[in-house]
């Protein structure tokens, strides 16, 4: 277990990251319908943040246009923080980021999030789409950081290039990763980091450790805040549950083999039907995950924050059936009330 002073709380924060999934048969539109579904239940349930992340040329997802998405979220709720899981720096100017969240920032005061990364978020050739060429060098992504966080700072004398709107509203920055990098800087610039252990959990203990052991105090932040990813997929019975978690096993495996897909329905049995080398994929990949009855669930819950030492956990539940997928996020919330009691 990773030491932490504060371990000992009532709850630990839950939230939700959305990719706003296209499901089989379905289309854009639906997703973009269930999303802010989703979002509503999500602020009843008490969940303090609902993030999307930005990716591209993928079938299955539908959050490319991320920060469009976060201001339709945000329009349909009241209450929850919304914001990006991430931005992937990279594939844009950090004066346009300003600006864009500064926008939101200003439509929506005092519940924007800002996470980055600095993955392209897609392939290589769609990389050269979104870029118009591959010049681009993310070990620039630290000073682009702080570029993009200087915009939010209220505007100096003699500064010629100012985010309008932006300048002034300290939108909340996060860094975001799944390497030992991410870490570091977010340690380094005193920021909250977001680590995905819910798809690249090999580097868990190692990233938390060195953001916790480089951490500085910053404007922004006095203390680490380490949010983890989690796979979560709730359920009434185990069966039933493992049944649901089939979809995103199945899109994995397609995404794994080169078939991007939209999210597939469930298939029982589905993982006994692969051979050992797929089934050790999908151990590795998704080996941060909870998957079973509110009673599991609750298990899985305290267990992985426990183990981690985490301060938040950011829930993902790819989960095909509109209804299922709420009721799991609606069950993980029960089961973070029943660890509080």
């Amino acid at each position: 277990m990773i030491p932490r002073s504060v371990i000992p709380r009532s709850v630990i924060p839950l939230s939700v990251l959305d990719l706003a999934p296209i499901l089989e048969g379905g289309d854009a539109a639906q997703a973009f319908r269930n999303t802010l579904d989703l979002a509503q239940h999500a602020e009843q349930w008490g969940y303090r943040r609902y993030w999307l992340a930005e990716h591209h040329n993928m079938p299955g997802v539908a959050c490319s246009a991320t920060a469009l998405l976060i201001a339709h979220v945000a329009a349909g709720t009241s209450t929850i923080r919304v914001g990006a899981g991430g931005i992937m720096l990279p594939n844009h100017a950090p004066l346009i980021i300003a600006e864009q969240f500064g926008t939101l920032a200003a439509l929506y005061p005092g519940r924007i999030d800002l996470g980055l990364g600095r993955a392209p978020g897609t392939d290589p050739l769609t990389t050269r789409a979104l870029r118009r060429s591959l010049d681009g060098d993310v070990n620039a992504f630290p000073s682009d950081v702080l570029e993009l966080m200087r915009y939010f700072e209220p505007s100096e004398p003699g500064q010629r290039v100012h985010a309008v709107p932006g300048a002034g509203l300290r939108v909340p920055v996060w860094i975001l990763g799944s390497s030992l990098f991410g870490a570091e800087l977010a340690g380094a610039l005193g920021l909250p980091f977001a680590f995905a252990s819910h798809f690249a959990p090999a580097l868990l203990r190692e990233a938390s450790a060195h953001y916790r052991e480089r951490f500085t105090p910053s404007e922004q932040l006095s203390q680490p805040h380490l949010m983890l990813g989690l796979q979560v997929c709730a359920a009434e019975s185990d069966a039933a549950a493992r049944e649901c978690f089939s979809s995103i096993e199945q899109a994995f495996i397609n995404l794994r083999s080169g078939r991007p897909s939209p999210l597939p329905p469930p298939r029982a049995g589905f993982r006994e039907s692969l051979s050992a080398a797929e089934r050790l994929l999908l151990e590795q990949t998704l080996s941060c995950s909870v998957v079973g009855s509110a009673e599991t669930v609750q298990r899985g819950l305290r267990e992985f924050a426990e183990r981690t030492g985490a301060d938040e956990l950011i829930v993902t539940s790819m989960i095909y059936d509109h209804a299922a997928r709420l009721r799991s996020y609606e069950l993980t919330a029960q089961a973070r009330d029943a660890l509080a009691a």
